[in-house]
């Protein structure tokens, strides 16, 4: 088998497809890290493609490397990993397809075949605390029974409201009770003394785990936030590669790992960087907010990985971007059931795609 085409298709839903076809038509999808599609896709076309064309799609791991080494100079720590990421999903796809099977199954097997997911919700910096609660509301009756409130602050605004902060979660939790886990990104926004002070605070109120309180390149500080605090503390969304996860485990030391398989280079990369959280242990919950293909890839990892246990992100369906599928992701009760077709088990209606292309 060979590839005779490679193409990324930038949407308007701030996603980036990416379609490999085959001399045996045999053809596989992915998807890329949602940063800048634009960039992203011309990246995969003009970058990756050319590496591709006449390779056999079955050599995934030898193409993870082709792309990773022969385009290192381009981009290393967002742009290269997060468009190899596309190609990557699809080649697995590819793979399942060829050989009839899930690509849990390709990985392992699935340790857990309907996965509880809970809800992200991001946006908060702007919000008054009932507009986050509205929210709340809105996805738990969607069927939610975990709940994550995002701040998005960035280390550009550190410290910019703590208060803030704790007046929104100590809202949502009298909201929701004691029984819904309820956790918290600061998006990287807080120093290391607010970060310890605010997740006391949070964990009077029994927070489910706390994310990526302080800069993603502290990696002192995130030891010491986790050091100080019982509450588990989440970073490695902005690690790309398992040779970053390794230092961010040896010197910052997150009780949780949370890799993003559309910015670490694909199923590829994600799956030594779980065997990682298997390793020292961690708890293994990755980033995903791209709720179709990308979470789907996600998944599969997830189905194959003994230590991931705790519900998985989820930003919730997209009706718009469902009509893409054929048979999209089945969201019921709080849980994704994970497909049982070959590969990641999604089809796209290429037509309908393009209605939504840049």
């Amino acid at each position: 088998m060979k590839i005779t085409g490679v193409e990324a298709t930038p949407l308007k839903t701030r996603s980036a497809i990416v379609q490999i076809s085959t001399d045996e038509g045999i053809s596989g999808i992915g998807e890329c890290t949602p940063i800048n599609p634009e960039v992203l896709a011309h990246f995969v076309n003009t970058a990756l493609q050319p590496l591709l064309i006449d390779e056999d799609p079955l050599k995934v791991d030898k193409l993870w490397n082709v792309m990773l080494f022969r385009t290192y100079n381009l981009d290393p720590h967002s742009v290269q990993p997060g468009a190899m990421a596309g190609v990557d999903i699809a080649l697995w796809d590819i793979l399942g397809k060829a050989t009839g099977l899930p690509i849990y199954t390709l990985l392992g097997g699935s340790y857990r075949d309907r996965i509880k997911m809970y809800c992200s919700i991001g946006g908060g910096a702007p919000m008054t605390p009932d507009e986050m609660v509205s929210k709340v509301d809105d996805a738990l009756n969607a069927g939610f029974r975990a709940i994550k409130i995002r701040m998005d602050w960035g280390p550009h605004r550190r410290d910019s409201d703590p208060a803030k902060d704790v007046a929104m979660f100590t809202a949502v939790r009298k909201f929701v009770g004691d029984d819904i886990p309820l956790s918290f990104d600061a998006n990287n926004g807080h120093s290391v003394s607010t970060a310890i002070r605010q997740g006391c605070q949070f964990e009077a109120m029994n927070i489910y785990h706390f994310e990526e309180p302080v800069a993603q390149y502290d990696y002192t500080g995130i030891k010491q936030v986790a050091d100080a605090l019982d509450v588990p503390v989440s970073a490695g969304e902005h690690e790309y590669t398992r040779w970053q996860s390794r230092d961010l485990i040896a010197q910052a030391n997150p009780d949780i790992l949370q890799p993003d398989v559309v910015k670490c280079g694909g199923i590829t990369e994600m799956r030594k960087i779980a065997v990682l959280s298997d390793t020292f242990p961690k708890d293994f919950v990755p980033h995903q907010t791209q709720p179709t293909i990308g979470t789907a890839a996600s998944l599969h990892v997830v189905a194959s990985i003994q230590t991931a246990n705790k519900p998985q992100e989820f930003t919730g369906v997209r009706p718009e971007l469902n009509t893409i599928f054929k048979e999209p992701l089945e969201f019921k009760d709080g849980h994704i059931t994970m497909p049982t077709g070959p590969g990641l088990g999604l089809e796209i209606d290429t037509d309908r795609m393009k209605a939504f292309a840049l």
